[in-house]
């Protein structure tokens, strides 16, 4: 089996529906939000003979795990079966599940900067504005790309929240979600999140993880050792939709912070290397934006400007700890491909999207749906 998860709406029924001839859709895709599609889980009255199956949102149902593992078990051998969802199934397969080796696991998305038609820098510069979810991006309207941000945030918190988890008090998780916008850029205080909304610091703690199972926001934890002094244990976050974001400078580091992710967590899932990103900050205030590892060896530092810069001194101390290790300042504006004495590449988002670093490690995956 293969499950794809990832952020809602941000093409993954599509994607599936696409593997499907015409014919076969109102039999081989089932989605749990309807009526029809929920009955025949139900009743297990699935599809005979060889094909794909699509199960959409399923694990919103409370015996999924169970349910796939007998159609699994019982029909490998003609069922391709293919699991679509927008949450928990990340956060599920890290328990130990009954599924474990029946399946591969893929994260999707929103539209990243190297999947586009032409690549100029209007088209960067597009997709910094309106956001990577299909629906804004297509829309190429300011407001209406506003108007779905804040639809989608309540949308998601209120529906998806509602049938996955028990919240006692939704309006101040929505509160909660509409101030972490503000602090994208900086380390993530929890204690002024907990003074802030009136809760508990395990409540705000649970909370954030919730959002980040729904798949609003996601995490970069500290990179470093003592030899170095980073020693800060206050996570970064970022969101899918850096649309939320009002800030310049913050909303480009989440827009590259979201490439990162995007290509780390493919070459993890398609090829199984163990991949991060994470940032770096010490106790003298020294901080450099993403820190790519691979295997927990660091073969990336990466700082995020809005225009061309000298060369942080964040990233200078930290290319002298890791010499071997590429280290770049890129920048929003168009700029020459250049690098300092400091062994530092300059260069911006356009150049550097155009041909991530990671590609020539990525090969075609042997992944077959």
């Amino acid at each position: 089996m293969v499950f794809v998860a990832g952020p809602r709406q941000c093409g993954k029924t599509t994607m599936a529906l696409s593997i499907l001839k015409s014919d076969e859709t109102d039999l081989r895709y089932l989605n749990w939000d309807t009526d029809r599609g929920r009955d025949t889980i139900l009743s297990k009255n699935f599809p005979s003979g060889k094909g794909i199956l699509i199960l959409d949102e399923i694990h919103k149902y409370p015996r999924w795990r169970n349910l796939l593992k007998g159609l699994y078990d019982s029909r490998k051998s003609d069922l391709q079966i293919l699991v679509t969802g927008s949450a928990k199934l990340d956060a599920y397969r890290r328990s130990g599940d009954s599924l474990q080796g029946r399946y591969h696991f893929i994260r999707m998305h929103p539209i990243a900067f190297w999947e586009l038609p032409s690549q100029t820098q209007d088209d960067l510069e597009r997709l910094l504005k309106l956001g990577g979810f299909p629906e804004p991006f297509i829309s190429d309207s300011e407001v209406e790309a506003r108007r779905w941000s804040r639809e989608y945030r309540s949308r998601v918190i209120r529906e998806e929240l509602t049938s996955l988890e028990k919240v006692s008090d939704v309006t101040l998780l929505e509160e909660l979600s509409l101030r972490l916008p503000d602090c994208v850029g900086s380390p993530l205080s929890i204690n002024s999140l907990r003074e802030d909304l009136g809760i508990s610091h395990t409540t705000a703690t649970r909370w954030i993880l919730i959002l980040e199972n729904l798949y609003q926001i996601f995490r970069v934890i500290p990179f470093g050792s003592p030899r170095i002094k980073a020693v800060k244990k206050e996570f970064k976050h970022f969101h899918y939709d850096w649309n939320l974001i009002q800030n310049p400078g913050a909303r480009f580091e989440n827009f590259m912070a979201c490439h990162y992710l995007n290509q780390t967590q493919w070459i993890e899932d398609s090829q199984g290397y163990s991949m991060e990103l994470r940032y770096f900050r010490d106790r003298e205030q020294r901080e450099v934006d993403l820190v790519v590892l691979k295997d927990k060896k660091p073969i990336q530092l990466i700082e995020c400007k809005l225009s061309r810069q000298e060369s942080s001194s964040s990233l200078k101390y930290l290319k002298n700890k890791f010499k071997e290790v590429p280290a770049i300042q890129v920048c929003l504006e168009p700029t020459e491909d250049v690098t300092d004495r400091y062994g530092i590449r300059h260069c911006d988002a356009r150049t550097l999207l155009s041909d991530p670093f990671f590609r020539n490690q990525i090969q075609e995956s042997d992944l077959q749906l």
